[in-house]
């Protein structure tokens, strides 16, 4: 019980200390860890009657995340990226709630692989930020202005 407190306290402070840029990054990994547990559930024996309840509560989670991601984008500021990555957002809610219908795991591997591939970008733009010396290095905040 200890331990378990421990760990809910580390990471409330992690997250109240973390940066705008390292807070949307927490969300990617927040969003693929339930995609993980969602999609090693699929391929769980179908008499297992939890499997379903894990799926379901794991899909949501990653959807709800994503449904926040979407939500902290700066559409003035970001332009067209910002745009893309709300239609890219989009899609994956699409695609989760048809795995969620449907149990099935492949949509779930889709968007994980592509979700992964943004947390990447994400924070590959991070390090860029804090090494000045970069020459990949964007301008501006690390907000998730896109």
């Amino acid at each position: 019980m200890l331990s378990h407190d421990c760990a809910r306290a580390y990471r409330a402070n992690t997250v109240l200390t973390a940066s705008p840029g390292q807070l949307v990054l927490l969300m990617y990994d927040g969003a693929l860890k339930a995609l993980a547990v969602a999609r090693e559930a699929c391929g769980r024996p179908e008499a297992e009657y939890q499997r379903i309840a894990v799926i379901n509560s794991q899909l949501i989670k990653a959807q709800q995340i994503i449904a926040e991601l979407r939500n902290t984008l700066n559409m003035e500021a970001g332009g067209d990226f910002a745009q893309t990555l709300d239609r890219l957002y989009d899609y994956y809610n699409r695609r989760l709630l048809e795995a969620n219908l449907q149990k099935k795991v492949e949509p779930i591997i889709e968007v994980e692989r592509l979700l992964g591939e943004l947390r990447s970008a994400w924070a590959e733009m991070l390090r860029n930020q804090d090494n000045p010396q970069s020459p990949n290095r964007l301008g501006g905040g690390a907000r998730h202005v896109a």
